[in-house]
């Protein structure tokens, strides 16, 4: 097989561009690649090309790893670029969870649409267009994009249509759903359990759940996980959803209730539905607290992860993550199953055919084979046009510059809409982009304005720390968190081999 060349943009993401490479390297055919890494961050990007030279030398492989700040340069000639930025990085998305509270938005991630995930997106949006233009001019011809970076469908939605080039959206959510699935009803091997999901990103349903073949219907999911000691109360929420809606949702407890506007708009709904054992399960700014603390572990362990890096690869350990399995089949045409984020045109009938869809499909040599003529429950089908008709919006005023259209997107958020009055959510958006302006050059002729606005209006509400608030743990308290956790899950497993 020739050679090709892979760029990865965020590559100072180090532990996700590390996982991502370190799929690559599993495969024998993709060895001999080059893996060119792009950040604007120097000393990120340092870490994890030492991380990355070390396992290459490590297992002897032909593998080039190059890392520059010039974007450009890095997409030369390349015939895939993954997208893994955070535009704003911590800063902005602090703002994206703490001005939204100061008016009773609570959010627990923050990075798919409510007023955090709208706004992540419109700094988002003007950079995605801007690798597109670099794609075209000089990467390979056809390059693909793979986009990892959130919003999910936002930035896919504007790469396709704006940036018009080949782009895949991948997301990781539909596979830890289902190992959940799987455990709840007692799979020995997560594979034991099929299924078929279809919806958009981040709100996508198991329409289909087969265990060794037979069906698994409404009834028998809502007793596994009821049953579960450790589901039953860190999926409340999703739980209900499944009883209501009659399918299990991929999204995560704390995610899920971000779209769902029945369940966190007031405080002690919050607290009803949410556990506080980890973020991911409804903690206000939950995923803001986690990003913060893997930041500050990287740092203060990061002569570990070096020497972690010193371990020969084990093909055994490559992870699901889609982009490695989507390379390997277009380049070797092993067949690839895999439930991906692309142009609806009709794949789900009931979804509108301009939106970007979570679907399945297959890859090999010829690309991306998606399977169409699917159709969602009512409901979910109805949860998903509400986040469209906002994703729409967004991507237009992002593209645009248009402030007007953007704080409409915002007002017809489900959560924001059901929390603020139209006034709070003009202030907010105009409190926002005044906040983020340096990541926001489409809204440069409206900022003075914004800011005009702000001044002469009333003053906002008194600081909130929201329903259910976590303090940063240092890396000591994160060490012995870990360490608890380890000793917890031994113990469990312990028992379970007693009562087997």
């Amino acid at each position: 097989m020739a050679s090709f060349k892979i760029a990865i943009i965020g590559a100072g993401s180090v532990g996700f561009t590390r996982k991502l490479v370190s799929d690559v390297l599993c495969v024998p055919a993709l060895q001999d690649v080059e893996i060119a890494l792009t950040d604007i961050d120097e000393r990120n990007l340092s870490m994890i090309r030492r991380i990355l030279d070390t396992i290459v030398e490590v297992n002897r492989l032909p593998t080039r790893i190059t890392a520059t700040t010039e974007r450009r340069r890095a997409l030369e000639g390349a015939r895939y670029a993954i997208n893994c930025v955070r535009i704003g990085g911590l800063e902005a998305f602090a703002d994206d969870i703490r001005i939204p509270l100061q008016y009773g938005v609570d959010q627990c991630v923050g990075d798919t649409i409510c007023a955090g995930g709208i706004l992540y997106g419109q700094r988002s949006i003007p950079a995605i267009l801007d690798f597109c233009r670099d794609i075209r001019a000089v990467g390979e011809t056809g390059a693909r994009l793979l986009n990892y970076a959130n919003p999910m469908a936002m930035n896919t939605w504007a790469a396709i249509d704006h940036g018009k080039v080949d782009t895949i959206g991948l997301c990781h959510g539909i596979q830890h759903g289902w190992r959940q699935i799987a455990e709840a009803l007692g799979a020995e091997d997560p594979h034991e359990v099929e299924y078929v999901c279809c919806g958009i990103n981040h709100q996508t349903w198991y329409v289909d759940v087969r265990l060794r073949g037979r069906r698994i219907d409404r009834d028998e999911l809502v007793a596994a996980f009821e049953r579960h000691p450790r589901f039953s109360q860190q999926e409340k929420l999703r739980i209900d959803v499944l009883k209501r809606f009659g399918v299990y949702s991929t999204e995560s407890n704390g995610h899920l209730s971000e779209y769902l506007p029945w369940y966190r708009k007031r405080p002690e709904e919050i607290r009803r539905w949410i556990d506080m054992s980890e973020w991911i399960h409804g903690e206000t700014g939950g995923y803001l607290r986690h990003c913060i603390e893997s930041r500050n572990w990287f740092e203060t362990e990061y002569p570990a992860e070096l020497e972690a890096a010193r371990r020969p690869l084990d093909a055994a350990r490559r992870t699901d993550e889609h982009a490695s399995h989507i390379i390997e089949a277009i380049e070797t045409g092993r067949i690839y199953r895999g439930h991906f984020n692309v142009k609806n045109n009709r794949l789900i009938e009931n979804l509108a055919a301009d939106a970007i869809v979570e679907s399945p499909g297959f890859v090999d040599r010829f690309g991306l084979n998606m399977a169409a003529g699917l159709r969602l429950p009512l409901a979910c089908a109805a949860t998903c046009e509400a986040s469209i008709n906002v994703q729409r919006m967004s991507v237009e005023a992002a593209v645009t510059g248009d402030l007007e259209l953007l704080k409409l997107a915002v007002l017809h958020d489900p959560l924001t809409g059901a929390v603020c009055t139209p006034d709070e959510i003009w202030r907010m958006v105009d409190e926002m982009v005044v906040a983020q302006a340096k990541w926001l050059p489409q809204y440069a002729d409206a900022i003075e304005g914004a800011r005009r606005r702000l001044a002469s209006a009333p003053a906002r509400n008194a600081e909130r720390s929201g329903a259910a608030t976590r303090p940063v743990r240092s890396a000591n308290e994160l060490r012995a968190a870990r360490a608890k956790k380890r000793n917890s899950n031994a113990a469990e497993d312990a028992a379970s081999v007693e009562v087997g």
